[in-house]
């Protein structure tokens, strides 16, 4: 259990950058991004003001810098001795955190953002300290029930959520499509309207739509260097069998255009898409537009599912410390930059989708119709964990055979088995040693 504290701070001043692409923040300095200051920045990496305790390094996406920099002062200027120690806000995506910090968790940040499906190396890794136990209450009920499954392995909560706002749901033309929430009559409106319906079916991360839907599990686990060890997939099922009959008959309509990117998308009845793209679609629809979660589906079993997924959550972590100062600094740092009104600025300023259920709650969230969709969809969505490099070529696979006419509604139940049972058991070799 972790040792607090109960006074760790006086006065002082300062962030500093120590690489260049750092952003410099100080109690008396203006925040400078890493574009701002470029060239003085490759000439001359400096600090600016030197905290007499150390260094705490903070690392967050290229677009975050600056407005991390900017709560790291507020989180000096509200927090008595926060500035004993300087800090450095440094430029890596939470795609390369994760990697950088178990190649060497040393040399590795102190805070740091990565995706959610990285925590199981990280943890193993010994790079993750546990969210300190005072602080998990709290947590847990300030955060959506997703990204706080996201944020835990095992039983122990390993990291704050910043966001939740990865996924896909569905965009519709709302003169078009007279009932969003059933799959059948969305592909029958487009139909009657000749508008088209997009859903790359044979993605990867598309695809569990209709598997995960009716029940079907496609899981990995991990060891430290990343090798997948064992894997829970049970795809060969009449569960599977139900999915793989609905891509069929999706497929089948004249309205299905496999695709999931709205810029390349025309004539645009409906598309399961992201909130990435939700500018585009505005543009495409103009006063049409609206958005949902995705629909459900009467499968040939004659029972409703509905569609689920993946879904994704950005991560604010820390790095154990021998230091118990320095951990009762982060502790108190990463606890401010997830909080509330963080996530709410952080919303504001670069558009990102809280995970925080009251900033969820909030008007100018609420009225955010992509976000709203992307929250209710996610209550039946799953954390996206590691995958194999080859799954996802190996989906692209089931996908075609649907798209190009060998897998079709006349193709029997005993031969669409046999499909399921070949990509199942592919599925579970890539996890054999």
């Amino acid at each position: 259990m972790k040792k607090k504290l109960v006074s760790i701070l006086t006065a002082g001043a300062v962030v500093s950058a120590m690489a260049a692409g750092c952003v410099a923040v100080s109690a008396d300095s203006t925040v400078e991004s890493a574009a701002e200051s470029a060239a003085e920045a490759a000439v001359a990496p400096e600090t600016v003001g030197t905290g007499s305790k150390g260094t705490i390094k903070i690392w967050v996406a290229d677009a975050a810098v600056k407005f991390t920099s900017q709560q790291v002062q507020s989180f000096i200027d509200s927090t008595d001795g926060a500035a004993d120690w300087s800090y450095t806000v440094e430029p890596v995506g939470e795609g390369d955190a994760a990697s950088n910090m178990i190649t060497d968790v040393e040399a590795g940040a102190d805070i740091y953002t990565f995706a959610q499906d990285q925590i199981a190396r990280l943890v193993a890794a010994g790079a993750l300290e546990e969210v300190n136990p005072d602080d998990v209450d709290s947590v847990k009920s300030e955060n959506d029930e997703g990204a706080i499954t996201a944020a835990t392995v095992g039983d122990t909560l390993y990291a704050h959520p910043i966001t939740s706002d990865n996924g896909y749901f569905l965009y519709y033309d709302k003169s078009v499509v007279t009932d969003p929430s059933d799959l059948d009559t969305i592909l029958s409106d487009c139909e009657k309207a000749g508008k088209n319906f997009y859903m790359e079916i044979n993605n990867g991360w598309y695809q569990p739509a209709f598997f995960f839907g009716t029940g079907c599990k496609l899981l990995y686990e991990t060891d430290n260097d990343g090798n997948f060890t064992s894997c829970t997939v049970d795809y060969a099922s009449d569960a599977g069998v139900t999915a793989l009959k609905e891509m069929i008959k999706v497929k089948s309509s004249s309205a299905f255009q496999n695709g999931s990117s709205a810029g390349k998308a025309t004539n645009v009845g409906a598309i399961v898409d992201g909130t990435w793209d939700a500018s585009t679609v505005k543009e495409l629809l103009g006063d049409n537009y609206a958005c949902a979660k995705l629909p459900s589906f009467k499968g040939e079993d004659g029972k409703t599912y509905q569609m689920s997924g993946f879904g994704g959550y950005k991560l604010l972590g820390e790095k154990p410390q021998e230091d118990e100062d320095k951990l009762a600094v982060c502790d108190q740092l990463t606890g401010y930059l997830s909080g509330e009104e963080v996530q709410a600025a952080r919303y504001k300023d670069l558009g990102w989708g809280p995970s925080n259920k009251a900033v969820q709650a909030s008007d100018a969230v609420k009225a955010d119709e992509a976000l709203s969709a992307l929250a209710d969809q996610l209550q039946y969505d799953i954390p996206q964990g590691q995958y194999p490099n080859d799954y996802w070529t190996l989906a692209t696979g089931l996908g075609d055979d649907v798209i190009q006419g060998n897998l079709t509604a006349d193709t029997s139940d005993d031969d669409l088995m046999k499909a399921l049972q070949t990509f199942q058991d592919t599925c579970a070799s890539y996890a054999e040693s």
